[in-house]
């Protein structure tokens, strides 16, 4: 897919094979980008800029979409930002690019570290594909301001969501999670090695899915300095 709206970034040379490390090696190290389109916090209003797997392979940076200097994909999203049509807040996130139907297992692990969030910030979702009108998730996973982890599961695709508290790491450190669905009937997810499991309407099954992760802020405001930064060591998805 090509980029759409102002496209700020510009190439940079990957590090050398798939593990260069550094601030100026390729976002994202071994991760495999060619699944994912990019969604950035600029653009024009309603319209946010995309960046294609194709280009992200390539070496795309800029400012919300980088290397680390430990080597980490990292994530940005000030609270001011341009936002998609169906939200009040800017993101810096991945969009896998193929939608899936609810039968069978389907899988996204990820090592991560919230590195700063002004109230809450979503980490990782399922997000409804085509198959019908809604525009949305199927589950959040949020990290909070005070540590929490908190996985929101949507009620039906008309709305309303449920959240759990599933875990809680301190600002700055490592952890890792999973969500997935099995069986067309179950989300999984598991937290630091700690699983849980939550049904799924029948009113989502008419529909596809993809998965999404990065720094999804859940604050906006006039800051472009106040924001959710996320970094990621770790990003796999598998169907089956």
């Amino acid at each position: 897919m090509p980029s759409t709206g102002t496209d700020p970034g510009t190439p940079e040379t990957p590090g050398t094979g798939a593990t260069g490390t550094g601030p100026k090696a390729a976002p994202g190290g071994g991760i495999d980008l060619s699944i994912w389109q990019l969604q950035e916090p600029v653009g024009s209003p309603g319209s946010p800029t995309t960046v294609a797997g194709s280009r992200l392979q390539g070496g795309y940076r800029d400012s919300y979409f980088s290397t680390d200097s430990d080597g980490a994909l990292t994530f940005w999203s000030p609270e001011q930002g341009v936002t998609t049509p169906n939200s009040r807040y800017p993101r810096s996130e991945l969009r896998e690019t193929a939608e899936w139907p609810l039968g069978g297992t389907h899988r996204m692990s990820a090592t991560l570290r919230v590195l700063s969030v002004p109230s809450s910030v979503c980490v990782g979702q399922i997000h409804l594909g085509s198959g019908g009108s809604s525009t949305k998730p199927l589950l959040e996973l949020y990290y909070q301001s005070n540590g929490d982890i908190v996985l929101g599961t949507e009620n039906s695709p008309a709305g309303g969501q449920t959240r759990h508290t599933v875990g809680h790491v301190p600002l700055g450190a490592k952890w890792s999670y999973t969500i997935g669905v099995s069986g067309g009937d179950t989300i999984d997810l598991t937290v630091d090695g700690s699983t849980t499991h939550y049904p799924i309407a029948d009113s989502f099954k008419q529909y596809r899915q993809y998965f999404k992760a990065g720094a999804y802020n859940q604050s906006a405001s006039g800051s472009s300095t106040n924001g959710a930064k996320v970094a990621f060591y770790a990003l796999d998805v598998s169907h089956g």
